[in-house]
């Protein structure tokens, strides 16, 4: 990680409702997060695992009971309308103008930043020229959600907050987003997204947080989380008509060991490292019981 920080946060902590007890349960507990300027950062987690809570306290939407945080300089507890406008906002179910065209709310929406994205680029953009001048309560639920991103990125935001931004579109509509941000990255954008899409968060981040129960469970470059780089590879094969594997540190030699064994074609050979998913859902296991906390 190069450069300044875009995000600071040191012992977050954000409770709600109580207990039996009376104690006050916790939504956030604790968290520590820095993001790099330029960077992808994902947060990652089961539902109520803490994380729409935080970004929300990030955005200045929000209001903590304790701890640091500064974003883009800035606490945002305490916004102004110039820091509003350095960063662009995907909220899970932003809502729009029901009654205006596509059109009509991006070009609205741009009127708020001193410096605009073009309004019939960011339509492009997000896949909507089709849809320019239909009127948002006739969009479908991923149409919406496409808009919702045309309205958090038509600023030229600094800094993006995306919450789950590619709920509702389909895989190739994902594939064209992953495209648009990494080309927004690439203009030197600096993302904090959540998304339940392994897949999305290891396509896009260049290193992510996994929370769960309110805490940071670890943060790492998706390569690496979670020993990923260093955990044994399963190596499978079939033999005397059953399935076999072994874990090994040493899958080359196995192989080869097979293939000394069995010639040049090892039946139904393959080598399995985990996943991002295999790691992720291992770290979550004992806590996926966790009641809804954001």
């Amino acid at each position: 990680m190069v450069g300044e920080l875009a995000i600071t946060v040191r012992g977050l902590v954000r409770t709600y409702g109580s207990d039996k007890d009376g104690t006050l349960a916790r939504a956030v507990d604790s968290v520590d997060l820095d993001v790099a300027t330029g960077e992808v950062f994902a947060l990652l987690g089961p539902n109520g695992a803490g994380k729409t809570t935080t970004v929300e306290i990030l955005e200045g939407l929000r209001r903590r009971d304790s701890g640091t945080v500064s974003v883009l300089g800035r606490d945002p507890a305490h916004p102004t309308q110039q820091w509003r406008t350095r960063i662009g906002i995907v909220l899970q179910d932003s809502g729009a103008i029901e009654l205006l065209t596509v059109l009509e709310v991006v070009d609205h929406f741009a009127t708020y930043y001193p410096e605009p994205r073009a309004v019939d680029a960011v339509i492009a953009a997000v896949g909507l020229e089709e849809k320019r001048k239909t009127r948002v309560r006739h969009l479908s639920g991923g149409q919406r959600r496409r808009l919702d991103v045309a309205l958090g990125i038509v600023g030229r935001p600094e800094l993006l907050f995306l919450d789950e931004p590619t709920t509702g579109f389909d895989p190739e509509a994902r594939r064209q987003f992953w495209d648009l941000i990494r080309d927004l990255n690439g203009d030197g954008t600096t993302i904090l997204l959540t998304t339940h899409y392994l897949e999305e968060a290891e396509q896009l981040a260049d290193r992510l947080a996994v929370i769960a129960n309110g805490r940071v469970l670890e943060v790492n470059d998706p390569e690496r989380l979670g020993g990923r780089a260093s955990a044994a590879a399963v190596v499978s094969w079939t033999e005397d008509g059953a399935a076999r594997e072994v874990s090994t540190n040493t899958p080359t030699r196995v192989v080869g060991e097979l293939a000394a064994r069995f010639g040049p074609e090892v039946p139904d050979l393959a080598v399995r490292r985990p996943t991002l998913e295999d790691t992720y859902l291992a770290m979550i296991r004992p806590t996926s019981g966790a009641e809804e906390a954001s």
